[in-house]
């Protein structure tokens, strides 16, 4: 079967960098890669010399149709790549503490499945390109765009003030010409991934601020400039994760009307309802979770994880208990300022108790 566009944004958002070529779901992710902070996405920098651009989007597992659009649009392979980062890093950072850690291992698995953990991946992929691609524009490093439109400010005047707007207009109408034009579709599964792809984008649309500065003598505001500012990805990341702990779990139904295939939230046992359609902002899933405790192909297990004692080890261990080590920590302490300017500290060091799940 050949892959959607939204699967293959799902796929591509989850690569693990520097491994360009290890992509996620059908494109093979190991768990074995590298992982290393993303590029900030606030820092401005050239857009890829023409060659080089080039190559970035062939090593990029996209559709024949996204390649094109990747390779007409300097400086997005490179938001691809910031995007992978963002989006992998954020959903390790809200499932830190859960049995599933988004791990790399295992998601060949779970993207084949319709697991709510499989709802919030292609949430969270799509949130972050869409945030990528806003940042980049602001940034300089995108060439088709730049600055928001924020009326009555140039972009000229914009950079001059340093208060260039994420430009979250042009990168959702990128965004929705990169996953291609929607279609109706007979299959349920497609139509699931499509519907949590949109509440990503809609998190991120959630998130945009308007910020002003003043300018003037001594701060007078006599002039005041104001932009449109995204909201940290970290908020964004912790939306979804209040999505994923209400997820709705749907069947399909026949539209009669549209004579098409709809999404349709049965009605819990003994509710008078008779079920209703999911909202837009609600993540949807159609099968339950494993438990994620033993190593399978959706997961390495929760072995030899480190958990804590009193919050989590009961439920991360999954009741086989846990094993207690000691170690030797070294901290920085008695930290003092010394003229002129830099801080001086001695190193301290003391025993930490670490706990692990057994296996």
């Amino acid at each position: 079967m050949r892959p959607s566009p939204t699967l293959a944004l799902a796929a591509l958002c989850l690569l693990a960098l520097p491994a360009v070529a290890a992509a996620a779901a059908y494109f093979g992710l190991t768990g074995r890669d590298v992982l290393t902070p993303f590029p900030g996405l606030g820092t401005a920098a050239a857009p890829a010399q023409s060659g080089v651009h080039l190559k970035q989007c062939d090593l990029l597992k996209l559709s024949r149709r996204q390649k094109q659009l990747c390779r007409r649009e300097p400086g997005l392979a490179e938001t691809l790549r910031d995007a992978a980062h963002l989006g992998l890093l954020e959903c390790q950072f809200q499932f830190r503490h859960e049995r599933w850690n988004c791990s790399l291992e295992g998601r060949t698995g779970l993207l084949k499945r319709g697991f709510k953990e499989t709802a919030f991946l292609y949430a969270v992929s799509s949130a972050a390109l869409t945030h990528a691609l806003a940042r980049a524009c602001s940034a300089g490093r995108m060439e088709r765009c730049t600055c928001d439109d924020s009326p009555g400010l140039e972009s000229r005047q914009a950079w001059q003030w340093g208060v260039c707007g994420d430009n979250l207009k042009y990168s959702t109408k990128f965004l929705s010409n990169f996953l291609g034009p929607k279609r109706g579709s007979k299959d349920l599964r497609a139509r699931a991934d499509a519907h949590n792809t949109h509440v990503g984008i809609k998190a991120v649309k959630s998130g945009l601020r308007t910020t002003c500065k003043c300018h003037g003598v001594s701060g007078s505001c006599a002039v005041r400039t104001c932009w449109k500012q995204l909201s940290p990805f970290r908020e964004t990341g912790q939306v979804l994760k209040l999505r994923y702990d209400s997820a709705v779990k749907v069947s399909s139904a026949t539209n009669e009307a549209l004579g098409r295939l709809e999404l349709w939230a049965p009605a819990k046992p003994g509710s008078p309802n008779k079920g209703l359609a999911p909202r837009p902002g609600d993540l949807v899933y159609m099968e339950d979770s494993p438990s994620f405790c033993r190593p399978s192909k959706y997961s390495p297990g929760t072995a030899g994880r480190v958990c804590s004692r009193e919050a989590s080890c009961g439920s991360l261990c999954c009741g086989r208990g846990y094993d207690t080590q000691s170690r030797l920590v070294a901290f920085s302490c008695h930290c003092q300022v010394q003229w002129c300017c830099y801080v001086e500290c001695q190193q301290c060091a003391q025993q930490e108790l670490v706990y692990t799940c057994k296996r």
